[in-house]
């Protein structure tokens, strides 16, 4: 799906890779982008630049993410893609607080389960209409400085999996970006394993995301290494564990044991 003449939604777009593709829909000639985030002072900024509607949006809760849908139909239109990116950020492994374990969960799984909700009753009737999801290429290949992130990136990408095979011969449209390091507030200055094959930036993924959903391509890579990873994790899951381990202790330094 090509996003010239289609109203766009785009989550976590106030700033980074969410911000960056708003900006290329635009570009791109779309009739009407609707930007939505938590934070209101940019997201005003990046829909003035754009003319485009910006919608104060808390993504984890199913009510914020109808309300958005309605203000974008109310002004341009039925839906015709919803990108569903925003994102949160928590270090911590299993001991994380339950708090941070639900809102990673809300965040990177039910948001794109809400917008499925409310908008694939009305793209099957239409015959047409496209949904993208952020997941992460830790989703894919695991996180390790963030079991609740790692694992609801996880989730997202079997989600999508889930809505290609539902509704991807019944004119809907599914991608799932699963990038590595990218340059966002989420990431800037932070050492960690996903910078090993190079940092881009977002107007770079967001020109990849672009030319996927035209393409109609189900997993976007913003690094082509991703995909050579994954088929090395599934041909031998202990070797890739045990290679996973020396990462980790190369990049964080080697956990302490025993008692002191």
């Amino acid at each position: 799906m090509h996003p010239k003449g289609k109203v766009c939604v785009v989550t976590g777009g106030a700033s980074g890779i969410g911000e960056a593709t708003a900006r290329a829909f635009a570009e791109a000639g779309a009739r009407g982008v609707v930007v939505a985030d938590l934070n209101a002072e940019k997201l005003a900024k990046v829909a003035a630049d754009i003319d485009g509607l910006a919608v104060v949006t808390d993504v984890s809760k199913e009510s914020d993410i109808q309300a958005l849908i309605a203000a974008a139909e109310a002004k341009y239109g039925p839906v015709d893609v919803f990108y569903s990116n925003a994102g949160i950020s928590r270090a911590g492994m299993e001991s994380a607080p339950d708090a941070d374990w639900d809102l990673n969960w809300r965040v990177h799984v039910l948001s794109h389960v809400f917008a499925a909700r409310a908008l694939v009753p009305g793209m099957l009737a239409r015959g047409s209409g496209y949904l993208l999801n952020t997941a992460s290429a830790a989703g894919l290949l695991t996180s390790m400085n963030s079991m609740a992130y790692g694992v609801t990136k996880a989730a997202a990408v079997s989600l999508a999996e889930h809505l290609a095979i539902q509704y991807g011969d019944r004119g809907i449209g599914v991608s799932v970006l699963c990038p590595q390091s990218v340059l966002t507030g989420m990431t800037s200055g932070r050492p960690g394993a996903a910078s090993v094959d190079g940092v881009m930036t977002a107007p770079e993924v967001a020109r990849i995301v672009v030319d996927a959903m035209i393409a109609e391509r189900f997993m976007i890579l913003s690094h082509d290494t991703v995909h050579e990873y994954e088929q090395r994790k599934t041909r031998d899951r202990n070797r890739w564990i045990s290679g996973m381990r020396r990462l980790r202790n190369k990049i964080y330094g080697a956990p302490a044991t025993g008692l002191v």
